[in-house]
């Protein structure tokens, strides 16, 4: 099936056809924080028009949704007290795909832009261009949106159990997958390895690819990994940021996830899932 989420990138240099497109194009509203205008499961876009006669400054264009050009704007009064507004990292797996995509392409940009109002190069102040997806200096240097690549793992025993971790400062039940960002001059697989040596103290082998996602909170791309590990070998929370690690078999998160997810108000289980938008719980989803 055809996305209905086209990136459209020839338009972006061509602002006459941006102008153009104005007149009759669609824009996704956010809130402050990361929340956006969800109905029913649904993305609501308005008319550009009712935002004004032209593309505002904080306006960034995504693409063609529907045929249609599509645009996406933070407005500073909708925060989230408007009833309509929704987290995004709750609604998101209320979505399909090609409006997960337009969603994330959108927060991205707009997380992007509202840290890189000046140059990393001299310090000055740049300006959009390309509808959005470059800053400009003033003496035509461009910059670009960054993605921050991450790793996200599951280890398993290559068996029965996998080791899930709750992170320091989550309350409750709700454990994860074990994630860092990938440092300067490191590959993916060392990163895997490295950080999970860091965070629980345990070696690992066998790492696999598993698949990415964008996660633009704020602008990082999730590469998922799986991974041996043995559970003789002591845990140790070396760097802090795990408050505690457990193996668990496969029937303790089969029933895990029959209590639904993190969302859950419950507290007296041994154990929550990450929500089914996360790249974490497809892997466990397919490990199970």
């Amino acid at each position: 099936m055809t996305n209905r989420f086209e990136r459209a990138e020839h338009l972006r240099s061509d602002p006459a056809a941006l102008r153009a497109g104005w007149t009759s194009a669609k824009v996704l509203r956010f809130g402050v924080p990361d929340a956006a205008i969800v109905n029913q499961g649904s993305l609501q876009l308005e008319d550009a028009v009712v935002v004004g006669a032209q593309p505002p400054e904080e306006a960034v264009f995504l693409g063609l949704w529907n045929g249609e050009h599509t645009w996406a704007y933070r407005a500073a009064k909708a925060r989230m007290g408007d009833e309509a507004l929704r987290m995004l990292r709750l609604l998101g797996a209320e979505l399909e795909s090609d409006a997960r995509a337009l969603l994330f392409t959108a927060l991205a940009l707009l997380n992007w832009h509202d840290a890189s109002a000046f140059s990393s190069f001299d310090g000055t102040p740049m300006q959009r261009s390309r509808g959005g997806w470059t800053r400009v200096h003033a003496n035509g240097r461009e910059e670009f949106p960054r993605t921050d690549p991450a790793v996200i793992c599951l280890v398993h025993d290559g068996a029965d159990r996998a080791l899930l971790a709750r992170r320091t400062g989550i309350s409750g039940p709700r454990y994860a997958l074990l994630a860092g960002f990938v440092e300067a001059g490191e590959s993916a697989e060392e990163c895997v390895a490295r950080e999970i040596r860091e965070e629980v103290g345990i070696d690992v082998s066998d790492i696999q690819y598993f698949g990415s996602q964008p996660w633009p909170f704020p602008r990082s791309l999730m590469l998922g990994f799986t991974a041996v590990g043995d559970p003789q070998q002591e845990l140790e929370y070396r760097d802090g940021e795990i408050a505690e690690a457990r193996w668990f078999t496969r029937d303790d998160v089969r029933r895990a996830r029959e209590l639904g997810d993190w969302t859950s108000a419950q507290t007296d289980v041994p154990l929550l899932l990450p929500g089914g938008l996360s790249i974490a719980r497809k892997i466990i989803d397919h490990w199970l």
